[in-house]
């Protein structure tokens, strides 16, 4: 998976999920360190 598709799964899960603009950034690099520790 390359890190542009993992990018934009990251940040949809991050706006969707993320309370503010901390949590929207921690959200964004646990999904895309999960997604990156999967492939």
């Amino acid at each position: 998976m390359n890190n542009l598709f993992k990018g934009l799964i990251a940040g949809y899960g991050a706006y969707k999920l993320g309370g503010g603009c901390l949590g929207t950034i921690l959200v964004f690099v646990v999904i895309f360190l999960l997604l990156g520790q999967c492939s």
